[in-house]
């Protein structure tokens, strides 16, 4: 719920001075850029005064998002790739598999911020500032926002910045996606670039449930990303050291270049984020965006942006009443991570049961939280029953 907070006449008065907006958004990654871009697209917030903050320029190519959609979505000018062919392998199990009407598809960061921020530059009512968020909250029924050193307020602030780990309830559980990237170019053809490979799973699970994906550019360019979900990172030289063996091992390529690199973590929780805090909305991860079972956070945060529009035109407002989806689907996110962090089951057996005993479009709409009851009641039963079973039961 929305908290009503009281000021003084002094306190008011402060407020209706500089540095005032109707919103502020606070990151300008994926979730904030994808909230402003909603927002100017609909042409209805031409008259609002939107501040965007973020701690870098959005300048360099840092990460790349995958996702799978059906239709068109909103940033479809910019997908670099798209398959409608990808692969699944493990030790036990391989298959191509054939996921239309979906397509899996790729956004390059520096293509996803390029285009927002020329949209953004169209724009005479918005500005940008390159700070770090130190502080945010609400006053005066508004919120603040301090960074680097300096006050702002707005009637909203929409925030996708996690600035800590959360502290965790009983029950709730906290692992850590982390992966490492690296474009490779051949001088000979190495890949199809009509077939990604999803998940493998055939590299070393030492550390816990470890795959890789790769994703070809063309016949001699692809993104290979080494992958993890485990409590901690590992040293800079072991994610090298799983990417170099794969590349040799798996794509059987000796010669090759390193053309860009990329690194991330993200956070897989079963701890429900705070959808809202008096005036502040968050939004992305730290709105709780990301599906806790497998770190896709993309199509996550466009559902999530959409509703917070649809919201502010038709009722002033942006609160959402279920802002995480519903509630089943955090039920088995956590009954899964329970299952990861005391490797009562490895994450190559789980994901290789769903892929081989049902169809690859019911295990996506599964992992996008939009299965029907029926589609669940198929996936659920494929998979080992009594480790799920005692794991449900202690959650």
């Amino acid at each position: 719920m929305k908290a009503t907070l009281q000021c003084t006449t002094h306190q008011s008065s402060i407020l209706n001075k500089q540095n005032k907006y109707d919103y502020i958004i606070t990151g300008m990654g994926c979730a904030g850029l994808s909230l402003v871009v909603r927002l100017i697209q609909s042409g209805k917030f031409a008259d609002k005064k939107i501040l965007l903050i973020d701690k870098d320029a959005k300048r360099t190519n840092d990460r790349t998002w995958c996702f799978w959609e059906k239709a068109e979505g909103v940033f479809e000018s910019i997908v670099h790739q798209r398959y409608q062919h990808i692969w699944f392998h493990a030790a036990s199990f391989s298959k191509l598999l054939d996921i239309a009407p979906y397509e899996y598809k790729l956004i390059r960061g520096i293509d996803f911020y390029d285009y927002c921020l020329q949209i953004i530059a169209t724009q005479s009512n918005i500005e940008t500032v390159q700070a770090t968020v130190t502080q945010m909250g609400n006053e005066c029924n508004e919120a603040y926002v301090i960074a680097n050193g300096i006050t702002y307020h707005a009637a909203y602030i929409f925030n996708s910045i996690l600035l800590a780990q959360p502290a965790l309830k009983p029950k709730e559980h906290y692992l850590l996606q982390h992966f490492k990237g690296w474009v490779v170019e051949t001088s000979t053809p190495a890949f199809t670039p009509a077939q990604a490979t999803f998940m493998d799973f055939r590299v070393s699970q030492q550390f816990g449930t470890t795959f890789v994906y790769v994703m070809p550019y063309s016949e001699n360019k692809a993104l290979v990303e080494y992958t993890l979900f485990t409590e901690s990172l590992l040293q800079p030289a072991q994610y090298k050291e799983g990417l170099k063996n794969y590349i040799q091992q798996f794509l059987k390529i000796d010669a090759y270049n390193i053309v860009e690199e990329e690194f991330g973590v993200i956070p897989m929780t079963s701890h429900r984020f705070a959808a809202v805090q008096g005036n502040i909305i968050n939004i992305g991860t730290a709105g709780g965006q990301t599906k806790a079972s497998s770190g896709y956070t993309f199509n996550f945060i466009q559902k999530h942006s959409a509703r917070i529009v649809e919201n502010l035109i038709k009722l002033k407002n942006p609160f959402i009443a279920l802002p995480h989806g519903p509630s089943r689907f955090h039920f088995y996110d956590s009954t899964l991570l329970y299952i990861l962090k005391n490797k009562t089951l490895s994450g190559d057996i789980i994901f290789s049961q769903l892929f081989k005993k049902n169809k690859p479009q019911p295990v996506l709409r599964f992992l996008d939280n939009e299965s029907s009851l029926s589609d669940e009641l198929k996936i659920t039963t494929s998979l080992p029953m009594w480790p799920f079973l005692k794991a449900a039961l202690r959650y």
